[in-house]
C-alpha cells in the first residue's frame, strides 16, 4: 500500500513563483544554463545549476559548486525570497499545455515503498548520473525537484481535485516562458488531507513515470542519512521524497524519436534492401502528412515507423512475424532496436553508443530532418509509447529500453521544495 504523505514545502514568496521557478536542471547543458541564469539570476537553476556562478575552468562536480548551491539556497530563504509552510500539507498542481490540462497531487512519496517495490521503475539509472543528485540534495538537505509518478485513475482523488479547485484561489498562477500555464492550490483541510492519504493507501502501485535519476538520488541520500542516524523511525524527513503524482487518464507520452549518424558502411540501396526483410516500405505521400509535419511522416499507430533518407519519407510498417507479444520486445522502441537499428546499423548499445541520438517529440519532425542535413544521414520517427505499455513493463519488473517516452509538460523546479533533517 502506497504510502504519499504532505510535508512543510519551502516554496516561493508569492509573486516571486514566476520569476524563480525553471524546468529541470538536466534539460539544459552547461552553456545553455549560464544563458539562462545571466538573464534571470533569481531562477532557480542558479540553485539546481551552480557551476553558473564559476567560470567555465571550474569543474561543473567540483566541491565548491556544491557548497555555492547550498549557500544560494540560505541567501534565498534568508531574504523571503522562500518561505515555509507552518504545517505539512497537500498541494494541487495542475500545468496546461495547448489547451490540454493535468493536474497532480503534490506530496511525498515512502523511500520504504520505493525499495519494496510498491512505487515501480521502468528504466535503469546511471551512477554517474545519480552521484549529482546525490551530492545536491546532501548539500542542501533538500530535495528540490519533484518526481513525476502516476497512478490508475481514482474516482476519489478526482472528487477531491474538482472540489479543491472549486472552493478555493490557487496560490500561484502563471505562464512561463515555454506558454505552460502553472496553478497550484494548497490543501490544508483534514478531511481532505485524510481522504487523499487513504486513496493513495489503498493503491497497490505506483509508477514512475519521468525522474529515475532524481527518485534513486532521494533514495540514495535517505540511505546515508539513515546510516548516520541508525536509531530513526521512519518519521523523518529524510525516509520520503518529493513527488507529483498524476491520474494516468490525464497524461500523454510524445514521441522519442531516432537519428543516427551513418548506414554502418551500407549502400542505400543495400541498407532499403535489408529494411523491406523487416518492414513493409512505401515511400510516404506528404498530402497525407498533418499541417504542422510539414509532409514529414508521423506514424498513426503502434507498429508504423517514419523513416527520412535521402530527402525522402518512407514509412515503414512492422511485419506481423516480427511482431511480440512480450512487454518490452513488443514495445515499438524495441521493435526498431532489436530488428534493424542493432543487427544492420550495429548499435548494439544505443546508451553508449555516439553514432545514435534521441529527439524528443516536443522538437517537431522537422527537427529530424535537420538532424539528417546537418549530422547524420537517416532518423526515425517513432509512435508514442502509451501509458498501458509503461505499467505493464513496470508490473512485470522489466525495464524499457533507453529513450522509450518523453513526456510533457515538465514540472518545474523550485516551486515545491522538501528539507530533510540533516
Amino acid at each position: 500500500m502506497a504510502k504519499i504523505r504532505p510535508f512543510r514545502a519551502v516554496r516561493p514568496k508569492e509573486g516571486m513563483e514566476q520569476t524563480i521557478a525553471a524546468l529541470p536542471y538536466d534539460v539544459y547543458n552547461r552553456k545553455e544554463a549560464c544563458g539562462v541564469v545571466a538573464k534571470n539570476p533569481l531562477s532557480f537553476l542558479a540553485i539546481d545549476r551552480a557551476e553558473t556562478s564559476f567560470p567555465d575552468e571550474v569543474d561543473t562536480y567540483a566541491d565548491e559548486v556544491y557548497d555555492k548551491a547550498n549557500a544560494l539556497y540560505e541567501e534565498r530563504k534568508a531574504d523571503g525570497s522562500f518561505v515555509q509552510e507552518d504545517a505539512a500539507c497537500y498541494y494541487l498542481y495542475e500545468l496546461i499545455m495547448d489547451g490540454r490540462s493535468q493536474t497532480g497531487i503534490v506530496g511525498c512519496a515512502s523511500v520504504d515503498d520505493y525499495e519494496s517495490g510498491v512505487i515501480k521503475k521502468h528504466e535503469n539509472t546511471r551512477a554517474d548520473k545519480e552521484k549529482d543528485r546525490i551530492r545536491h540534495v546532501d548539500a542542501l538537505s533538500a530535495q528540490t525537484g519533484p518526481i513525476f509518478l502516476a497512478h490508475r485513475k481514482n474516482e476519489i482523488l478526482s472528487t477531491v481535485k474538482e472540489q479543491v479547485k472549486k472552493d478555493s484561489a490557487p496560490l500561484y498562477d502563471f505562464t512561463s516562458d515555454d506558454g505552460i500555464t502553472h496553478k497550484v492550490w494548497k490543501i490544508a483541510d483534514t478531511d481532505l488531507c485524510e481522504k487523499i492519504a487513504d486513496a493513495f493507501g489503498a493503491m497497490d502501485a505506483i509508477y514512475i513515470a519521468d525522474g529515475h535519476h532524481r527518485c534513486a538520488s532521494a533514495v540514495r541520500v535517505s540511505g546515508m542519512r539513515r546510516a548516520a542516524k541508525p536509531d530513526f523511525t521512519g518519521e523523518e524527513e529524510f525516509n520520503y521524497f518529493l513527488s507529483v503524482l498524476f491520474s494516468d487518464d490525464e497524461l500523454r507520452i510524445f514521441d522519442y524519436n531516432r537519428v543516427v549518424k551513418d548506414l554502418n558502411d551500407l549502400s542505400k540501396e543495400a541498407f532499403l534492401e535489408k529494411v523491406e526483410e523487416i518492414f513493409t516500405v512505401e515511400v510516404y505521400d506528404k498530402a497525407l502528412a498533418d499541417a504542422k509535419d510539414h509532409g514529414a511522416c508521423r506514424p498513426s499507430k503502434k507498429g508504423e515507423f517514419g523513416m527520412y533518407l535521402d530527402d525522402t519519407w518512407y514509412k515503414l510498417t512492422i511485419k506481423d512475424e516480427k511482431k511480440s507479444d512480450d512487454p518490452v520486445k513488443g514495445l515499438d522502441v524495441s521493435l526498431l532496436q532489436d530488428h534493424l537499428l542493432g543487427p544492420v546499423l550495429g548499435i548494439e548499445d544505443p546508451k553508449t553508443d555516439k553514432r545514435i541520438d534521441f529527439v524528443g517529440g516536443i522538437r517537431g519532425l522537422g527537427e529530424l530532418e535537420k538532424r539528417c542535413h546537418a549530422d547524420c544521414v537517416v532518423a526515425f520517427s517513432m509512435y508514442p509509447t502509451s501509458m498501458a505499455e509503461l505499467f505493464a513493463v513496470a508490473d512485470a519488473g522489466l525495464l524499457m529500453p533507453p529513450k522509450s517516452t518523453w513526456f510533457e509538460p515538465k514540472l518545474r523546479s523550485g516551486i515545491f521544495i522538501h528539507e530533510i533533517e540533516r
